[in-house]
């Protein structure tokens, strides 16, 4: 983090908006970083603090909202307020933001010593989310909390259809991207610094995607090989399709589908920049396409809709909006679509469960009450659970599932 003269006064008001647009408008952080950085000329080095801190503050929210002395995040003046405190809470001298002056330095110090051994307050946790951690998690919620509210790392993973990993380093190193090679994780490095990754003619020219070290992880637990019939059946905008793509060598068949037109476009055009061209998509738009399918598949993976409290470092807003209005609800729609969509793979195929969650009742629950409900159709080969505090990654869980019959 740079010292407290190296965050420019002229940055607050940019801060400031961004919060405004995450808390006021309920804006996802991504969006909000998009409109301000396309308007303005910003160094990648600015960018990344301007990511680091707004960043920090959403992560841990109610922490610097009582540091604030703050009642309501909402208001427009709470951005500022925030702001204000998480400089209290570097030992920094606190500025004006906005013509709005600080609090007094020792209100700021009698907060941080009072909230100095609340653990849930520190971590960014909200009320709703620790019962639920504590629930299901018991004695791993601590740890998986605290894992939640650090800062993601900025995974990438190599499109084998343009090269090796060594191969993208190397690019990547002309264009002044230090990165690190992760023996242990075949298609990932980990890139240093705040560089302009979507600047780069790397990514122009479809070298890399931007990807979680534990999303990276789901299409190699599927495991297609060359020449197989692979289902994608909640594809999104296509991050894992690409995956499968570049693990089938271009070869054989690949559908990616989704229920929404606008993502299946995106992932059109993310495959033509990948080289991609064994692959089709699909709208979902009736149970029909999913019929037309049955007995049909050597591969298909299942990245259901999830309450996302795996990716809660990168989507830090989620934690005080969450993307689920009833987890009940949420998870029946799961175990619909694991139920009927798993009929796609034939005998002796192979279906992949997963979620971007780290909830048991999202998955371990959900596998066996499907395995029950299959009677014998479908028999467990095996599970993974990617842990944030294990893993410095996202979590997420996946089971892979065999049709027997």
């Amino acid at each position: 983090m740079r010292q407290n003269n190296r965050v420019p006064p002229h940055f607050y008001a940019t801060i400031c908006a961004i919060l405004n647009d995450v808390l006021h408008q309920h804006w996802p952080l991504d969006r909000s970083y998009h409109q301000h950085f396309s308007r303005q000329k910003l160094s990648a080095q600015d960018q990344g603090l301007l990511v680091s801190i707004t960043g920090e503050i959403l992560r841990r929210l109610n922490y610097y909202q009582q540091l604030a002395g703050l009642t309501d995040v909402g208001t427009r003046q709470a951005p500022a307020a925030l702001l204000q405190a998480w400089f209290a809470a570097q030992s920094w001298p606190v500025p004006r933001v906005n013509n709005q002056p600080p609090a007094k330095a020792a209100d700021y110090q009698s907060r941080i010593n009072s909230l100095k051994n609340n653990a849930q307050v520190k971590d960014g946790c909200p009320d709703w989310l620790e019962q639920l951690g504590q629930n299901q998690l018991g004695k791993r919620w601590p740890q998986e909390r605290a894992a939640l509210s650090q800062a993601p790392l900025r995974y990438i993973r190599v499109n084998r259809l343009k090269g090796t990993p060594e191969q993208l380093q190397k690019r990547l190193q002309a264009e002044r991207i230090q990165s690190e090679l992760l023996r242990q994780y075949p298609d990932a490095l980990v890139v240093k610094g705040d560089a302009h990754l979507f600047r780069s003619a790397c990514y122009r020219e479809g070298w890399f995607e931007q990807q979680d070290l534990g999303s990276q992880q789901i299409a190699r637990f599927l495991a297609p090989s060359s020449g197989m019939f692979t289902i994608d059946a909640c594809a999104g905008t296509g991050g894992k399709s690409l995956h499968l793509a570049a693990m089938m060598a271009n070869k054989g068949r690949l559908i990616s589908m989704d229920i929404e037109q606008h993502k299946l476009e995106q992932l059109r055009q993310r495959a033509r920049k990948a080289g991609v061209n064994n692959l089709e998509t699909r709208l979902i738009e009736s149970s029909t396409q999913i019929k037309r399918l049955k007995n049909s598949a050597d591969r298909v993976l299942l990245d259901v809709p999830c309450s996302g409290l795996g990716v809660l470092r990168r989507n830090p807003e989620a934690k005080w909006f969450p993307q689920f209005n009833d987890l009940n609800s949420l998870c029946q729609t799961q175990q619909d679509i694991l139920q009927r969509y798993s009929k796609m793979a034939k005998v002796g195929g192979e279906v992949v469960y997963a979620t971007c969650s780290i909830l048991p009742q999202e998955n371990e629950q959900q596998v066996a009450r499907f395995l029950e409900q299959a009677d014998g159709a479908f028999s467990l080969m095996a599970e993974m659970i990617i842990s944030p505090a294990e893993h410095n990654s996202d979590g997420f869980y996946m089971a892979k599932l065999k049709r027997e019959a």
